[in-house]
């Protein structure tokens, strides 16, 4: 059994839109990222790699590599994933949004959803929450936005 936790944040910048788990939620502003700028799916990425012990995203992803340049983070999450996946079952993915806007309460069960087919695992094994920071800190002030991943991870032997 292992477990590994993941954090990422970016700031508002120009834009429409900011990805969470892998769906485009509308907002008055995007977020600033060399990829599409997912904190969500980058923590979850970077729980997965600290759980293997492999680092994380910045190692597999740099951000000075022009090959990442807008990338979709679902796609860096499954590159990351499936070679795992012959040695690892996930129990769980437990995920935190940080931030006061945009509100992810309409749109939970989608990016919990989105999360389970980038992963290949039922949606019973994802869970999505948010929280404000009370308007503290970055956040709390409108510059960005922030998430936070746990996963646990069993020996693939363990599935069922």
């Amino acid at each position: 059994m292992r477990v590994g936790q993941g954090f990422d944040v970016h700031r508002f910048g120009p834009g429409d839109h900011v990805c969470l788990g892998g769906v485009r939620i509308p907002h008055s502003q995007g977020l600033v990222a060399h990829s599409d700028g997912d904190v969500l799916l980058h923590a979850l990425t970077d729980a997965l790699l600290g759980a293997t012990g492999q680092g994380d995203i910045g190692q597999h992803f740099p951000d000075n590599d022009a090959a990442y340049a807008g990338a979709d983070s679902g796609e860096l999450l499954r590159a990351v994933w499936e070679p795992l996946r012959a040695d690892w079952a996930l129990a769980n993915a437990d995920l935190t949004v940080i931030g006061e806007k945009p509100k992810v309460g309409p749109h939970r069960e989608q990016i919990r959803r989105s999360v389970a087919r980038l992963l290949g695992v039922p949606e019973g094994q994802i869970n999505i929450k948010a929280t404000t920071t009370e308007k503290l800190g970055f956040t709390g002030r409108g510059e960005g936005l922030a998430a936070q991943a746990v996963v646990l991870l069993l020996p693939a032997s363990a599935r069922a």
